[in-house]
């Protein structure tokens, strides 16, 4: 009797214990990108899964093993997802998702980072309905690419009232874009025009692919320290361009990479070497030259954090052949400095000032293309 007892409580507390370590889906989000859309699960663990399409009708379907109690969630719909269901599929869940195309899933697991926990991610290209237009090279257009930091599954910082760096920043890009679009020879194209997520790599990407003059990255900086306050502007360091010039030499002979608008997959390695040296030296210069204007000008607004340009390893500023910089316009995490950030007029000033920078800086700094395109 006393040996079934103890047996009794045993498998208790082995099926107490295993409830509490069943993994289980807590969330799930759908966002529409210009170019895929993205399903993100939040799970409580580690999971291992597998995907696949499926026609008529479209379906993408997602086994996650590890979880077996169906999840009582009903995420909207957006992009190409017109409704999501779940079933059970042995000792996996399974996620079916119907599509309005069809569509070749790509699936992946994240690891637990800040505010996230675990995420399983699930990316639905597109079939290429509206693809971006490319900036001809015969265009005489200067070619600004605004970056509005974070967006989508990425909301950034957040401030104490729940405002959030995304949202701010999307907001004066847009500002910025409209007063570019309105100089005469220029106009602006945004690295994402909503909330969704875009890569950092890609973010320099389509700069390249546009052919940007130059690529203005805006944030929201965060600090424990709910006083710190002020803006700061940051370029390239020289350990981030060092490791951007190895990656582009070592991808040069997979990809048509191009630095100055000169195609060095056919260069050998001395050649390429310089030739990107070069580039890079010039884009770093012209980055110099444009943060320090561009502090000018935000220092007209309010009081700086940082008087000088700083430099870090950011990657969306590592394209080697286009003027980079990074602006962080002020400290969400400041109560007073969030106030201004969410305010149209805050906002206006601050893209004014920007775009201040910006032409000042081509009084200079007149992208050669340009010059010679304007030659009789």
């Amino acid at each position: 009797m006393q040996f079934g007892l103890k047996s009794s409580l045993a498998v208790a507390l082995w099926l107490i214990s295993g409830a509490a370590a069943a993994v289980s889906i807590t969330e799930v989000r759908v966002w529409d990108e210009p170019e895929q859309t993205r399903v993100v699960l939040d799970i409580s663990d580690a999971v291992k899964h597998s995907s696949f399409a499926l026609d008529n009708p479209n379906r993408a379907v997602v086994d996650i093993r590890g979880i077996r109690n169906l999840p009582s969630l009903k995420p909207e719909q957006a992009g190409v997802v017109k409704a999501i269901r779940f079933g059970e599929r042995g000792d996996a869940l399974r996620m079916v998702l119907d599509l309005n195309e069809t569509s070749q899933p790509r699936s992946y697991l994240l690891a637990p980072s800040g505010d996230f926990g675990y995420r399983l991610v699930v990316e639905l290209p597109h079939a290429l309905r509206n693809p971006r237009k490319v900036v001809s090279l015969t265009q005489k257009n200067i070619v600004v690419a605004i970056d509005p930091g974070h967006g989508g599954e990425d909301p950034g910082a957040i401030g104490p009232s729940g405002v959030r760096e995304k949202t701010v920043a999307l907001q004066i890009a847009q500002r910025l874009k409209r007063l570019i679009d309105a100089e005469p020879g220029m106009q602006a194209i945004l690295t994402r025009e909503g909330d969704y997520f875009v890569a950092l790599g890609k973010r320099r990407e389509i700069a390249q692919r546009q052919r940007a003059d130059l690529f203005v990255s805006i944030h929201a900086d965060a600090f424990r320290d709910r006083r710190v306050h002020g803006s700061s502007v940051y370029i390239l360091s020289q350990g981030g361009a060092s490791s951007e010039h190895a990656r582009v030499l070592a991808s040069r002979e997979n990809a048509a990479d191009l630095v100055g608008g000169i195609e060095i997959q056919d260069k050998d390695d001395m050649l390429a070497s310089v030739l990107l040296d070069i580039s890079q030296s010039a884009a770093i210069e012209a980055s110099l030259d444009l943060g320090h204007r561009m502090l000018g000008q935000l220092g007209g607004l309010g009081k700086l954090h940082k008087r000088t340009v700083q430099r870090a390893g950011f990657a969306v500023l590592k394209a080697p052949d286009v003027p980079s910089i990074l602006i962080e316009t002020a400290f969400i995490s400041n109560p007073n400095e969030e106030t201004r950030l969410r305010n149209p007029n805050q906002q206006e000033k601050l893209a004014r000032s920007m775009r201040d920078g910006i032409m000042s800086y081509f009084e200079t700094y007149r992208p050669q293309r340009v010059v010679a395109q304007a030659q009789p």
